[in-house]
Parts: structure tokens; C-alpha cells; sequence
């Protein structure tokens, strides 16, 4: 088995692919890239049993075979090269051996008979969407979804498709984001709870992308094939809470403001929060908005004024400002309307302008209690 291949081009995959595999595997098979050469073509996969990931690469060649390839010391040795074109040969002393201009490599490598296979997905059914929009939906709610292992269903993004809409949402019981996009519609209503690891790659894949991603699923496995990559991982097992039923519904009080004279002043004024519940202070009057923070145990305290927009009756109410500022760092509107019904009910805080057509978000954070 020998095939020439670019080294930069190798290595782009190659670190794409590396994304899946654990620091810290129980099978040690797990520490290698599967390479499967079929001619002019080379399959290189990934895997740490719950996701699987697979890209096709051109390469000059004329033999096939497979082999398992240890993969931090093939990126580490990647990673040093200039472009150049590098041929890959297999011994009979069971070592990869790898040429470049300038000298000689040899690798041990594994039986690629021993590397797990791919799920194969029975009867799935499947959705086309934009790698971008994707891309955008995702980096929009993931940063919203817990890390509890007692809740797994809140560790992932819940994906629901239907004949009239796109939903993607996010919570951790503090922050709840819901990223819909009613331009985009599936054939069926589809129901899945995605977990973070493979978003996260997608994400990193898929910013900008052209590409379109066909995704099938099933009840227990999603597949994602877009350009020469195809991504298979497991499903987190579960229900998702009704998250419907704690958006409020009815918030007479409205405030519309500048996201970044916001949040700059949020991010000022948390800095004098106390340390361990982060909390500040927002009171709303007329066209009034005073946000401040005190942290009693070290005396420090901070208050700011901001003119706003705002209808609605005065009102105080308390937030993380952690879960704020992520919020309001995550839009990228140039204005935003903060709703809210009274001082223990969630506030929703949606951009006012920059989205595109078909495109909603609407982000809902937990107040705190105030202690006056």
C-alpha cells in the first residue's frame, strides 16, 4: 500500500478529524486515524465510539488497503513540514513509512481491521440545510446548554424540525436560547437532542460554509454529510423539558437599548458584584436605566446611567451578570429589547435588527432575588 499526498492538505484534514479524538482512551485503537486507501482515494476516520467522523481525500495511487495510524504522532510530524508532497509506504515490519524532501519517517501502525466500525443508520430520515445556517445555529445556543452529568438531556442542543419551521434550543435551567429559522422546513416532524462534542466540530467546519449538509437521523443516531465529510454520532437519550412553558407570555415592560453601551456597562459594573453570585441590579424608570453592583463583604460598589427606550411601569429586578454579558455577547444586533413581566419572572432579551429573513432568537435568562 503507497500513496503520495500534499502535506498541507493532509494536515488540514487531518486536524479537523483529530477534534474527535479523546486525550484519554480506553481502547487504545482509539488513538489512531483509520486510513482506508482505494486508489485515488483515501478515507481517513476518527472515532471515540460516540462519534465517528470520516473525510475523503485525493491522492496519487494505485493500491489499496487499510491501516490504523497513530494520530498525535503523525499530526506532531505534519505539523513541522513545509508544503511538499510526502509518500506514504507500508512495510512488511509492520511501520508506515513516511518521505519527504528531506528525510525519512517511520511509524508503528495498528491492524485497521481492529478500528470500530461506523453505525450504519436504518430507515432515517433526513433534512438538507445550509452548512452556514448550521454553523450560525449552533454557535447561537450551544454556549446556553449545561454541564450537569445528572441531566444529560441539558448537556446538548434539542433540534426540532417540522413542515414549517427549524428549531434549535439550549438551556442549563439558568439561560434558556431558542434559534428558529422559518425560511428552512423539514419533511417530517423530528424531535433529537444532539450532544455538544460533535456540534462543537460541525461549528468549527461548517462558519461559513457554502456546503450543503444533508442530516439523517433516527432515534438513536444523527449523521451529518456535507462537501467529503461525513460526521455519525450517538444521541443523548432522553426527553427534552418543555421549554415552551417558561417563556413568559405576557411582558408589558419593555426595554430597547444599545447592545454594546449595554453590555460594556454590564461588564464595567459586574466587576464590583459580589464574587460568588455575580448579581447586579437593574432599575428601570422613565427613560432611565441604572445598572449597579455591590459586593457588601470588601465595601466595593459600582452604579452606571444609561438613557434607554423603554415602556413599562418602574420596576428592579436582579440578574447573574455572567449569564448577561454571555447573552448579549452572543447577538450581534446593533439594538436590543430586554422584556419583562415582573422582578421574579425570566427577562427575554431578543436583538432588534441584523437578523436575516426567516431568522428568530429569542434568549430567556433567570432573574435573582434582590436583597434590599
Amino acid at each position: 500500500m503507497k500513496f503520495i499526498v500534499s502535506s498541507t492538505y493532509l494536515l488540514k484534514q487531518l486536524q479537523v478529524l483529530g477534534g474527535v479524538i479523546n486525550n484519554s482512551n480506553t481502547l487504545p485503537i482509539l488513538d489512531n486515524f483509520l486510513f482506508e486507501l482505494n486508489q485515488n482515494e483515501l478515507t481517513v476516520s476518527a472515532s471515540d465510539l460516540e462519534t465517528t467522523m470520516s473525510s475523503k481525500l485525493d491522492v496519487e495511487s494505485e493500491s489499496e488497503g487499510n491501516v490504523a495510524v497513530p494520530a498525535k504522532l503523525l499530526l506532531d510530524t505534519l505539523k513541522t513540514f513545509p508544503e511538499q508532497p510526502l509518500t506514504f509506504v507500508v512495510e512488511d515490519n509492520n511501520t508506515i513509512e513516511i518521505s519527504s524532501n528531506h528525510g525519512k519517517y517511520a511509524l508503528a501502525y495498528a491492524d485497521g481491521a481492529e478500528f470500530p466500525n461506523a453505525v450504519e443508520l436504518k430507515d432515517p430520515s433526513s433534512t438538507t440545510i445550509a452548512g452556514h445556517v448550521l454553523a450560525t445555529a449552533i454557535s447561537k445556543t450551544i454556549f446556553a446548554s449545561g454541564n450537569d452529568d445528572l441531566r444529560p438531556v441539558m448537556s446538548g442542543v434539542f433540534f426540532q424540525f417540522s413542515q414549517e419551521n427549524l428549531t434549535f434550543v439550549a438551556t442549563d435551567a439558568h439561560k434558556l436560547v431558542k434559534y428558529q429559522r422559518t425560511d428552512l422546513k423539514a419533511s417530517q416532524v423530528a424531535e433529537f437532542i444532539m450532544p455538544k462534542k460533535p456540534l462543537t466540530l460541525l461549528k468549527g467546519i461548517l462558519a461559513g460554509s457554502e456546503d450543503d449538509v444533508v442530516i439523517e437521523y433516527n432515534d438513536s443516531n444523527a449523521k451529518f454529510t456535507f462537501d467529503k465529510t461525513v460526521l455519525i454520532c450517538r444521541l443523548i437519550d432522553g426527553k427534552y423539558p418543555n421549554y415552551e412553558a417558561v417563556i413568559p407570555k405576557e411582558n408589558p415592560n419593555k426595554l430597547e437599548i444599545n447592545r454594546n453601551q449595554f453590555l460594556n456597562s454590564v461588564r464595567r459594573v459586574s466587576i464590583f458584584s459580589n464574587k460568588t453570585t455575580h448579581q447586579i441590579r437593574l432599575k428601570i424608570a422613565g427613560a432611565e436605566l441604572n445598572i449597579s453592583a455591590e459586593d457588601i463583604d470588601y465595601s466595593n460598589k459600582a452604579e452606571e446611567r444609561l438613557t434607554c427606550d423603554y415602556q413599562g411601569d418602574d420596576m428592579q429586578i436582579g440578574f447573574n451578570s455572567r449569564f448577561l454579558t454571555e447573552m448579549i455577547n452572543n447577538l450581534t444586533s446593533d439594538e436590543v429589547s430586554l422584556e419583562m413581566s415582573l422582578p421574579n419572572r425570566a427577562g427575554i432579551l431578543t436583538p432588534i435588527d441584523g437578523l436575516e429573513e426567516g431568522e428568530h432568537i429569542t434568549m430567556l435568562v433567570m432573574p435573582v432575588m434582590l436583597n434590599n
